[in-house]
This record gives structure tokens, C-alpha cells and sequence, in this order.
């Protein structure tokens, strides 16, 4: 959640970026594998199955699911950022496909992150998914109106901190969590998710609650040191910072998926070379970054699966550049931004009845691999053309051309990798660097070239 620019006032919901660490700060995500599928709407089972068959084998470390709560009706995404109650009762699936699911990814050696709704609860009144009735400011057996914030108005003012951390996020009943008993009652959530063998929690709409009020939630889990990344969008001149919140996990890094459409749509890629801390970000140690997520493709205010080259190349290049931990967003097709999941949630195959599956875009998917293999390894030997032609590599692990001018580029370049032959997971083409550690290529307009250690046959 936090604030949106979209034009109807459900569309809630969130933002994504990973990592986490346990009491001071580490490289995000803990494991060799910081790669996170964000599987936005997938049914429960359908993500068991693609962790078997897919995320498993692309070298996926972790997968993040959509909130496993009983939410109000309807067929709309948001919907499943209005909770009812806590029970694992909502469109995605029941307790027992949930932990069919852990198991599952667990097996194929994924780790399980789960977008978290805390915040707030449902408006309106009704009767849950999983058969819950409620009213707004009362769900039976969970809250009363006694655990809501006193302010019942909408959050207006971003300067005003009591105003965005006190009020309703678009009309939404706001848990007071300051309170005893809401922070042992959400802590008793994220236990029980826990207990299920859950890795991880995304924070939906961090902003909105105070960072000292999550950090004494967390201190209440039965893992206080658990992977947690938050959602803190970052605005000029807020009350409230995402700087705010690192001392509790991850915190995702906005500005870094904004200025990337930025630079592909209008500017030049030659201005990527010191991309992360060099433009005023967080650290990268806890930030979660990403080129898109289920808000902004349908905001506009970064790049989505419609954006062609550009999408799929600023998607190769947050992979293989090493700032942040990275979220790949991977959705469906939409022309009305409010729309639910196909099938209700249920993937039979990517790429068909409207999922993108940009997890297993070969594009990206390659690049998954790229960055396992060159991990903790620093940027080395930068070029670039002063426009939209660059290279990098990544120590003596990897290099990586981009090429988004408007014709193809050949030319000599300098890596530190070993003499060899090395395959080319752009398009599984060779590539022989001779022992200068240089090679020559051609390079297709608004293609890639990756190449890494280890990787020598196509």
C-alpha cells in the first residue's frame, strides 16, 4: 500500500523489494540466492508447481505469494488487501494448499516470503471468503473498534506524520499498533504463517505504521531475526522516510524502479555506471529493489510488461548489476487496472489465458543464474558509448553488454574473466575470450549479451 495515484480509490496495496537481516545490517537476503519471483495472484497451488518446475531450476532463492488471509469478496486484485480476519481462507487457496505450498517450494530449494496486510482491515461490511462476517471498525473474534486508530478520516497529508501513520490508507480501517493487544494479535499471525515454515514477511504499507511499532512486533516473533522487507515509498520532503525503517529489515527502494523508466524511456543507459548508493539511495544491504510491481505497471509510474525492450532490458540490467536485492514482478495482462487473476488465481501453463510470467521470460530468467554466479562481486571494467550502448562485468564472474541503441554493435571488450569459451544465455551463442580477457561481439539493437564463469556450453 501507501499512497497511489491510481484513480480508483480501492486500488490498494503494495510495493515489493526484499531482504532483511538479523540485528545489524548484511547483504539482503541471507543465502547465496537473492533473487525473489514475486508470483502476484497466483493461486497457491500453481505456485507449488512453478517452484518445481521452474523456479527451482532457474535458480530462484526465495518466492513471494500474495496475502494468505480470508478478505472481502470480489473479483478485483485489491481485494485481497482488505482482511477479514486471519485466517488462511482467501481466493489463492485454503490452510492446507498453503502448506502444501511451503513444502513444496521447500523441496525445490525456494524460500517462502509472504505479502503481509497489517495495517489495516476491510471497509465496508459483509461476509469474508472464508465465511467471516464483519462490519468496518468490527470483525468478530479479531478486532473491535476499540483496536482501530481514533482518526477516521482519510490520510491527506503526507507532511503530517500522525496524519499518514494514524488515518485511514483509502478509506481503510487503521489498526492502532500502538496498542497491546493488536501487536500480540498481528505478532500471533505472522507465528502461526511461521509455524506453516514461512521464511519471510513483505510489510504492506510500512509507512503508514510506526517503525517502532513494527519493531516491537517483530521482537514478539517466534524468528525475530526473519527476512522482512517493507514497503516505505519514498516521497521529497515526507514526514516519513524509508531511511526510518532499516533498522527493522529491507526496505524497498522506489526511487530505483522510477528512475530506471526514466533512463530507458528518456535518458541515456550511460548514466547507470554508479546506479544505487551514487543517486542518493538507500544502502544496498538493505534495499529490495525491482522494475516493477503489481502498483506501479498499473499506476504508470514505472516500466511494465507493455514497455516492449526496454522492460525486458532494465530487467537484464537490475540482475546483473549488484545494488539492492532484486523482485521480479510477475503478473498478468491487464487492461483494467482493478482486475483479478485469471481462472481466479489458477496458472495452467505460462503464457497462456493472460499470464505474463516474466519469471521465465529467457531474457530474464538466464540472468537469475548470471547473478547466483558473480555474486559479491564488485563492477569492473565499465564502457560505455556516452548514450545507450554499455558493458560491465562483474570481477573476474561475469560481464554483461547492453545494447539499446537503434542498430547493432560490434566491437572488442575488456573483461577480467579467464581465457575460455563461454556461452552467451542471452541467445546461446559462444563467446571466446582470449587470454587478455578480451572478446569480440556483435551486439543486436535492444538485445543483451551475459556471459559468467562456469557457464561455458550452450
Amino acid at each position: 500500500m501507501a499512497r497511489r495515484t491510481l484513480p480508483t480509490a480501492l486500488t490498494l496495496a503494495t510495493a515489493a523489494a526484499i531482504g532483511m537481516y538479523p540485528t545489524e545490517a548484511q547483504a539482503s537476503p541471507p543465502g547465496t540466492k537473492d533473487v525473489t519471483a514475486v508470483l502476484f495472484e497466483w493461486n497457491y497451488a500453481s505456485v507449488a508447481r512453478e517452484c518445481t518446475t521452474a523456479l527451482g531450476p532457474a535458480g530462484y532463492g526465495y518466492v513471494q505469494v500474495s496475502p494468505p488471509a480470508e478478505h472481502i469478496q470480489g473479483s478485483q486484485w485489491w481485494t485481497s488487501y482488505q482482511p477479514v480476519s486471519y485466517k488462511i481462507a482467501g481466493r489463492l487457496g485454503d490452510r492446507t494448499s498453503f502448506q502444501n505450498m511451503v513444502n513444496t517450494c521447500h523441496a525445490a530449494g525456494l524460500k517462502i516470503v509472504v505479502d503481509t496486510v497489517v495495517n489495516h482491515m476491510a471497509a465496508g461490511s459483509g461476509t469474508g471468503t472464508g465465511g467471516s462476517s464483519y462490519t468496518k471498525y468490527n470483525y468478530p473474534g479479531l478486532y473491535s473498534s476499540s483496536d482501530l486508530d481514533d482518526c477516521t478520516s482519510q490520510v491527506t497529508n503526507y507532511a503530517d506524520r500522525w496524519n499518514v501513520q494514524h488515518c485511514e490508507l483509502v478509506g481503510l480501517a487503521d489498526l492502532d499498533t500502538g496498542e497491546e493487544y493488536v501487536r500480540k494479535t498481528i505478532a500471533g499471525y505472522m507465528n502461526d504463517l511461521l509455524s506453516l515454515g514461512v521464511d519471510g514477511f513483505r510489510i504492506d504499507a510500512a509507512k503508514h505504521i510506526p517503525a517502532d511499532d513494527l519493531a516491537n512486533i517483530k521482537s514478539r516473533l517466534t524468528n525475530p531475526s526473519v527476512y522482512w522487507k517493507q514497503e516505505v515509498i519514498y516521497g521529497a520532503n515526507e514526514a516519513v522516510q524509508p531511511s526510518e525503517y532499516t533498522g527493522n529489515g529491507d526496505v524497498q527502494e522506489f526511487r530505483y524502479a522510477y528512475d530506471l523508466k526514466r533512463v530507458f524511456t528518456n535518458e541515456k543507459l550511460a548514466y547507470l555506471s554508479n546506479y544505487g548508493e551514487g543517486w542518493g539511495y538507500l544502502k544496498s544491504s538493505v534495499a529490495g529493489v525491482f522494475v516493477d510491481n503489481h502498483d506501479t505497471e498499473r499506476n504508470g509510474s514505472t516500466l511494465n510488461y507493455k514497455d516492449g525492450a526496454n522492460y525486458t532490458l532494465a530487467n537484464v540490467f537490475m540482475l546483473a548489476y549488484p545494488y539492492g536485492a532484486p523482485d521480479i514482478n510477475s503478473g498478468y495482462e491487464w487492461s483494467d487496472a482493478d482486475a483479478g487473476p485469471p481462472d481466479g488465481g489458477t496458472v495452467n501453463a505460462c503464457w497462456q489465458d493472460g499470464w505474463k510470467c516474466q519469471h521465465a521470460w529467457p531474457e530474464i530468467k538466464s540472468m537469475v543464474a548470471f547473478r547466483n554466479a558473480t555474486r559479491g562481486q564488485a563492477v569492473s571494467n565499465w564502457w560505455d558509448n556516452g548514450n545507450n550502448a554499455i558493458a560491465f562485468g562483474r570481477g573476474s564472474k561475469g560481464f554483461v553488454a547492453i545494447n539499446h541503441e537503434s542498430s547493432s554493435l560490434t566491437r572488442t571488450y575488456q573483461t577480467s574473466l579467464a581465457a575460455g569459451t563461454y556461452c552467451n544465455v542471452q541467445n546461446n551463442t559462444t563467446v571466446t575470450v582470449n587470454s587478455s580477457g578480451q572478446f569480440t561481439a556483435t551486439v543486436g539493437s535492444n538485445t543483451a549479451l551475459a556471459i559468467y564463469a562456469g557457464k561455458s556450453g550452450c
